[in-house]
């Protein structure tokens, strides 16, 4: 068995997936970049890790699958092992908006049912897998602190959009989610950190861009700049890394300044 450390990712082919894959790459990790259905993108985000290793030996395979669907989710997991012999740390990255924006008095169940199952279903249930795997192999972490479990949510968690209900609502379970596994795990060896970005530049938000031009330039972000896959992907370098041995169940905010309140 390899002692690189291992990071699964998902929703590593694109956005901050591909942010935090390529800066976890650049600190030297095996990296397993989880798609659903993009191969084409995930074989980019796995051209730009190889760029990015310090190191000929690292190796970023593809694992796919629908994180709604528990026979996926398990096989990505069972597709990362047998890739890379271990695993040190999952990002719950993969995430999705709704395919249509909808008022409250009009969104549907079959929106809610999807949003919910990729955003909170998903990740809630693949932590599952990767706890129970740790509680099996106490103590063979190669890293500081031990385990890393890291979710990405959205200062959506609480921050209300009307128009997209199903999304603000996985977002507020997958923050609590990181609470609850937290607590579970502080004494197990294992790290859990949520990460909650806010106004970034992704294709989720290329349809609403000079919206957020506007209000960003009238001080909505007090740092008054846009979020980049790389803001997110050093966020989750330095929980990864250690930075925090003291530290469980934190939020961290990447978002410029948005969650402050001021008068």
């Amino acid at each position: 068995m390899t002692t690189t450390p291992v990071a699964l990712v998902t929703g590593a082919s694109r956005g901050l997936g591909r942010g935090i894959a390529v800066r976890c790459a650049r600190l030297g990790w095996n990296v397993a970049i989880h798609y659903q259905g993009n191969q084409a993108a995930a074989c980019e985000t796995q051209n730009l890790c190889a760029a990015a290793a310090p190191n000929g030996g690292a190796v970023f395979p593809l694992v796919q699958g629908n994180l709604a669907v528990a026979a996926d989710r398990q096989a990505l997991f069972d597709a990362t092992l047998q890739a890379l012999g271990r695993l040190d740390a999952l990002v719950n990255n993969a995430g999705m908006a709704p395919r249509v924006r909808a008022d409250l008095t009009e969104a549907g169940e079959e929106s809610y049912d999807e949003v919910m199952g990729v955003n909170l279903k998903g990740p809630y249930f693949l932590s599952q897998l990767a706890a129970r795997h740790w509680l099996r192999h106490p103590g063979e972490c190669g890293l500081p602190g031990g385990y890393k479990l890291v979710f990405v949510t959205s200062i959506s968690a609480d921050t209300a959009s009307v128009n997209r209900g199903e999304y603000c609502l996985s977002k507020a379970g997958l923050a609590m989610a990181a609470q609850l596994w937290a607590a579970r795990l502080a004494n197990e060896g294992v790290q859990v950190f949520e990460v909650r970005p806010g106004i970034m530049a992704t294709d989720m938000t290329a349809g609403v861009r000079g919206k957020y031009d506007a209000l960003i330039a009238g001080g909505l972000v007090p740092q008054r700049r846009w979020g980049q896959p790389e803001d997110v992907g050093e966020c989750v370098a330095a929980i990864l890394a250690g930075q925090f041995p003291f530290s469980t169940g934190q939020v961290l905010h990447v978002d410029g300044g948005f969650h402050l309140r001021t008068l």
